[in-house]
């Protein structure tokens, strides 16, 4: 038995799963900006790095914020500001690597609670 037509390409097959996804609601509809110009990769990039940045400022603003709220009250200039700005430096490099780790902020540094648990 031969085949008079060759076997359909990797692109036609691709083509057809993501139609088939997208029909069963697996994947998102295609986005008509994100094909012209720019893309979809570098606009996720320039979020994801001003995340980052937005992330070590507040942890430092807030951390110097409380610090001064701290010095006010108990009047321990600058212990309480220094001590609270290395608190929030900590806090913001925290959360700047659960950003890039995808981890959330879910307690704890497990990625999941099958990994912890063993999956069950």
């Amino acid at each position: 038995m031969s085949n008079d037509h060759p076997p359909p390409s990797l692109d036609e097959l691709e083509t057809r799963l993501r139609e088939a996804r997208r029909a069963a609601g697996l994947e998102p509809p295609p986005d008509p900006i994100a094909g012209q110009g720019g893309g979809d990769r570098s606009s996720s990039d320039l979020a994801a790095g001003l995340r980052i940045g937005v992330e070590l400022v507040a942890g430092v603003v807030f951390g110097l914020a409380l610090g001064y709220g701290i010095d006010r009250w108990l009047d321990t200039k600058p212990w309480g500001m220094i001590i609270m700005v290395l608190l929030g430096a900590i806090a913001g490099f925290m959360n700047v690597y659960r950003l890039a780790n995808r981890q959330g902020y879910a307690a704890g540094f497990d990625k999941s609670r099958d990994s912890r648990d063993g999956g069950e």
